[in-house]
């Protein structure tokens, strides 16, 4: 049974997975929004939010842990000089995922993740 296992396969292997997701919360901090499928914005929703959460506290340690989730330390200075003003009261929900439709070649729902 899978019952309470939290996330999505992607029809992936898990290290491809891992790949895709942490790439587009990188692109998602350095733009601020990303064009993607539904699936895989829920999957990178969730990655997003625990790193805006670790960035809120500013500290050594929760750089570190971002740094082993995101790569990118481009994307891991942006983000840990925003989010301690953008969101200091907001104790959750950082990003909102908004639908624009279907994908023209596989007919996959396309929505636009976006910080809040």
């Amino acid at each position: 049974m899978r019952h309470r296992k939290g996330n999505r396969k992607l029809s992936r292997a898990t290290d491809q997975r891992l790949a895709i997701l942490r790439s587009i919360v990188a692109s998602l901090i350095k733009v601020g929004k990303v064009r993607v499928t539904h699936a895989r914005a829920k999957e990178a929703r969730k990655i997003a939010d625990k790193v805006i959460a670790l960035a809120k506290y500013n500290d050594l340690a929760s750089r570190r842990a971002v740094l082993s989730i995101i790569r990118d330390k481009e994307a891991v200075k942006k983000i840990f000089k925003e989010a301690p003003v953008k969101f200091e009261g907001r104790p959750g929900g950082f990003t909102r995922i908004i639908k624009l439709g279907r994908r023209r070649g596989d007919n996959a729902p396309i929505v636009l993740l976006e910080i809040v």
